[in-house]
């Protein structure tokens, strides 16, 4: 990861799994056709095509860009388990992922929007 080119904010969420504020960070309402990379790396993991308005205060997909864009680990940081999610190519944190989401996946990918660039297209 070049942590020279983060901010404070993004090497905090993608070195230190934290997370922003809800309502608070980019790409919430963002609605335009694009691709979501990982700010760290520029590595493409979402499809503006799977982005969904959950309500969390994150911006959410059903689906990752690829199969293998996204890595997975357990997160026992709270009292009730989740499963972090992390870019595979660099390892920033991302957010999590929930069983809670629309068909056809049944998942929510609920990621920090500091840690993605969105690049519309053209």
């Amino acid at each position: 990861m070049a942590d020279d080119t983060l901010t404070p904010e993004q090497q905090r969420i993608a070195h230190s799994c934290a997370t922003e504020a809800p309502f608070s960070g980019p790409w919430l309402d963002e609605k335009r056709a694009g691709i979501y990379t990982c700010v760290a790396c520029d590595a493409p993991l979402f499809n503006a095509a799977h982005k969904y308005d959950s309500g969390s205060g994150w911006p959410s997909f059903f689906d990752a860009i690829t199969t293998d864009a996204l890595g997975q680990k357990p997160d026992t940081a709270l009292a009730s388990p989740r499963i972090e999610i992390h870019c595979a190519s660099c390892g920033a944190h991302m957010g999590h992922v929930f069983n809670d989401g629309p068909q056809p996946t049944g998942l929510r990918y609920c990621v920090n929007g500091t840690v993605l660039n969105f690049t519309p297209n053209k």
